[in-house]
């Protein structure tokens, strides 16, 4: 698998709120992703069209690493100058 055709850390998958709308989430949930948020949906005129974010589980990890490294940052007295303090 080359890098263009590994798997999106993040997709949201929109369509009519429908069958087949639940049947590419399912499948997404089969590949591994997990559901990211609470789902959307708007009325376009005609349709209910529905919106659900999925994301890889890695892709959480390495956020919230991102977000752990940044606060211990913070707290780090001689990291940290006051800069940015409301």
């Amino acid at each position: 698998m080359s890098a263009d055709e590994s798997p999106l850390a993040y997709r949201l998958i929109t369509g009519p709120d429908d069958r087949s709308f639940c049947e590419r989430i399912s499948a997404a949930l089969a590949e591994g992703y997990i559901l990211h948020g609470s789902p959307s949906v708007t009325f376009n005129g005609a349709s209910v069209i529905a919106a659900q974010a999925v994301i890889l589980p890695h892709a959480v990890a390495s956020s919230d690493a991102a977000v752990a490294n940044a606060v211990q940052e913070l707290e780090d007295p001689e990291e940290f100058d006051g800069e940015g303090i409301a």
